[in-house]
Parts: C-alpha cells; sequence; structure tokens
C-alpha cells in the first residue's frame, strides 16, 4: 500500500495536471468544436456527487447523465427528494438527462415466443436481487418511470434515450425500447474510464494515462458517481485532470444532445 506522503506527490501531480490546462479550457469556451467527446455519468451512491459537479462547474464541462433511482450512502435513493435540489441545479447548468431504467434492471436474458418478454434482475428498489420475466410494455415503463422522474425533479424534458445497466442488451430489447420511444446508448471501448474496477490493480494513475492516450475524437466516455466496491474512488480525483489533459490535446465536451448518431432521433422526439 502507498504510503500518505506517496499518495500526496500524486494528488500533486495530478493537480498540477488540471492547473496547467486552465489556460486551454478558457480559450476553448465559443470555439467550434472539432474533437469532442461525450462524456456521461450514471447514477451510484452519489457520495462523489457534490465534487463532481463542483469539477464540472469549474471547467465548464456539460454531461449527459443517465439516472436510475439506486440506493445511496445516505439513504434513501438517487432521484428522491433530498437529491432533487441536486439535479435541478444539474439541469440549470445545462447538462442533459436521460433513464437509466428506474429499477437498476440488468437484461438477463431473452425468453421464445411471439410477443418480446425478457428475464430482468433488478439491482435497486423493493425489488432489488430478484429475478423476474418482463414484457417489453414492462419493461418500457421501468425506462419511462427514471425519465419522468428526472423531468418532474429537474423541470427539464430529459433526452429520449437509455442506458441499460451493465450495457447489456438484446437485439430484440432494443428493439422494444425503440418502439416505445428510447435509444440506447453505450460507451466507446476507450471511453471506459475504469471506476468500477478494482483499485488494487487499476489505480487512479494508471487508468488516467490510459484514458488521455487512448481516448479519440467522437468517444463517448463512462463514469459514475459513486461505485460502491472501489476502495480508492476514481472520481473526483482523476475527473479534473482526465478533463484537463483532454483539452490540453484540443478536445472538446458535448453532450449527447450533440452526437452525431443521436441528433436526427433526438429531433423526432420532441
Amino acid at each position: 500500500m502507498a504510503s500518505a506522503s506517496s499518495r500526496s506527490s500524486r494528488a500533486a501531480a495530478l493537480l498540477a495536471i488540471a492547473l496547467a490546462a486552465v489556460p486551454v479550457a478558457w480559450a476553448q469556451q465559443g470555439a467550434p468544436c472539432e474533437k469532442p467527446v461525450y462524456l456521461t455519468l450514471d447514477t451510484g451512491h452519489m457520495g462523489v456527487a457534490p465534487l463532481v459537479a463542483d469539477v464540472l462547474k469549474r471547467q465548464n464541462v456539460r454531461v449527459t447523465f443517465f439516472a436510475a433511482a439506486e440506493p445511496t450512502l445516505t439513504g434513501g435513493d438517487s432521484l428522491d427528494s433530498q437529491w432533487a435540489p441536486w439535479w435541478k441545479a444539474r439541469a440549470a447548468e445545462g447538462n442533459e438527462f436521460a433513464s437509466h431504467t428506474y429499477d437498476h434492471a440488468y437484461w438477463r436474458g431473452d425468453l421464445k415466443g411471439v410477443a418480446p418478454s425478457f428475464r430482468i434482475k433488478p439491482s435497486a428498489g423493493a425489488l432489488a436481487g430478484r429475478e423476474f420475466t418482463w414484457s417489453a410494455a414492462e419493461y418500457c415503463a421501468n425506462v419511462s418511470k427514471a425519465s419522468e422522474r428526472l423531468a418532474l425533479i429537474t423541470g427539464k424534458k430529459p433526452l429520449p434515450l437509455f442506458r441499460a445497466p451493465g450495457g447489456k442488451t438484446s437485439p430484440r430489447l432494443l428493439a422494444a425500447a425503440k418502439a416505445c420511444g428510447f435509444e440506447h446508448v453505450g460507451w466507446s471501448p476507450a471511453g471506459f474510464l475504469g471506476d468500477e474496477l478494482p483499485s488494487e490493480k487499476f489505480s487512479n494513475e494508471k487508468l488516467l494515462s490510459q484514458a488521455l492516450e487512448s481516448i479519440r475524437p467522437g468517444d463517448i466516455l463512462l463514469a459514475h458517481l459513486g461505485i460502491w466496491s472501489r476502495k480508492d474512488p476514481w472520481a473526483p480525483a482523476n475527473l479534473e485532470p482526465l478533463i484537463a489533459g483532454l483539452k490540453a490535446k484540443g478536445f472538446c465536451f458535448e453532450t449527447l444532445r450533440q452526437h452525431p448518431q443521436y441528433r436526427a432521433w433526438i429531433a423526432s422526439h420532441p
């Protein structure tokens, strides 16, 4: 295990990267986005959410949040009334929102039959940990419930997009969701920022270096607002150095509303 002094040195080095890129960040404001990346943040235990918001404001970056009603460190869930002011503030800053299914419901498999139905295992809510058979309508209702809750607490209409927990889907599931108005969004291979990985094997320094080396224009990036299992949290420690480092390489940040793959779909579902 690293000593306190070595951890402090690494933290200082990461901060220096961020501060060095501040002039670049200011220079990019208002300029055309020629090398866009799309940072997306899924919910989690929300323990780092206030610090993440501070970084996004300081760096003048807009992101797309995918939200489910997940258990939080303070009790309740990430879409309850306790968190409503936080979400509303993010809307006022120009961020975008989309569904992550209300009960963070994992697709486990398709069932045979003419009508589409699926094996689903929620990891949040009253049904967490149990496996169910859901019809396409039931799955759509859970996707819609998160979107409707976001609209209520933010005062802003979410994008007609969703992200399945774990990115686990099937062609039949995607077709069912699309039929009820939701296009699925995954992430780019290089955009997997690694905050779900064990910190004993994947240090923040290693993940940051890998991301800055491998991310390319057009990539969709994925991180979370708190991961229960990671001992050395990725956010916010890596978030500002990542943003600043990408800006220093000429990248700029846009929400999924501007993504070429989803622009037409979003425009056709006002």
